[in-house]
């Protein structure tokens, strides 16, 4: 298996270790990484798509035609990197007019948009391709008598019919079986399917509407389930229910539940050192951390 990898801009910027965790992992599990050079922002929700629909298009076909180009699909982390960029071919695929129209302005860059490449999220590609028994194989250490909670991005859930890899958005468990290989204890609880929040417009206009929405969250988690930490697989829900602890006071003191990228969980599992693959927090890790010695 082969894959073009988009970074993103936050990543690579600011939570480096989450993509060195990646990037060690997945060739270990079967799954060679290729670089995408000269790729851009994907454009994200709130960006090209709120201003100008052309725009929005010709960036998305932009970062597709490399991978076109290097005969790859690509495999996005971020939740928002990925519903971008599968909605975008997907207007492009579903409207001639406008993928003729974006090929004229690409045209003189000297790119063009076939509508071959595909965009995978990484939690599909695991779960879809690897799959858990190979994960389980290949671990070092388990997270066994370890309790998580998982965070589904939402940008990967709907609109299903286009951004949707499971039987069912509603309900998805992609993320929570492949924490079970790891030898966690997947947790339940009643606002499991809920929005982080990190990516809501209300996040960036009202500090206090944010820090309100993630509480009753982290409540619920507290209150219904027995999680050690938190488990991810999307850029903004890592960086967002991290720091948003750090930022809620409340009458029970607020919280400290350590959050992780399953990808560094998996890397930690397979050996690989916290220093290079989970050294980047706001919540410490070291409840988790020192199992892995």
């Amino acid at each position: 298996m082969k894959y073009g990898f988009f970074l993103g801009c936050n990543m690579p910027a600011i939570r480096p270790d989450v993509e060195r965790a990646i990037r060690l992992t997945m060739p270990e599990l079967g799954v060679d990484l290729e670089d995408l050079p000269g790729y851009v922002c994907c454009p994200a929700f709130g960006t090209f798509p709120s201003l100008d629909e052309d725009a929005q298009l010709a960036v998305n076909a932009w970062n597709l035609s490399i991978g076109e180009a290097n005969g790859v699909d690509l495999m996005v982390e971020c939740g928002s990197c990925y519903s971008s960029l599968r909605t975008g071919s997907h207007m492009l695929n579903e409207h001639p007019e406008k993928k003729d129209r974006i090929n004229t302005l690409l045209g003189k860059s000297g790119k063009s948009y076939e509508g071959r490449a595909k965009v995978r999220h990484i939690s599909d590609v695991l779960y879809s391709e690897v799959g858990v028994d190979r994960i389980s194989s290949a671990l070092k250490t388990t997270l066994e008598g370890k309790h998580g909670v998982v965070q589904y991005p939402c940008h990967t859930l709907y609109p299903s019919e286009i951004v949707g890899f499971e039987e069912s958005s509603a309900r998805p468990q992609a993320l929570g079986s492949l924490l079970q290989a790891l030898g966690a204890e997947v947790d339940h609880f009643s606002l499991e399917y809920e929005c982080c929040g990190g990516a809501g417009g209300f996040h960036r206009n009202s500090r206090h509407q944010a820090e309100e929405f993630a509480d009753k969250k982290f409540q619920a988690i507290v209150e219904e389930t027995q999680a050690d930490f938190i488990v991810v697989s999307c850029i903004t829900c890592l960086m967002h229910l991290d720091k948003v602890q750090t930022e809620i006071k409340n009458s029970n003191g607020g919280y400290s539940i350590p959050v992780f990228d399953y990808s560094q969980l998996l890397a930690l599992c397979m050996g690989f050192p916290a220093s290079e693959v989970a050294a980047i927090s706001y919540v410490p890790r070291d409840s988790i951390i020192k199992i892995f010695g």
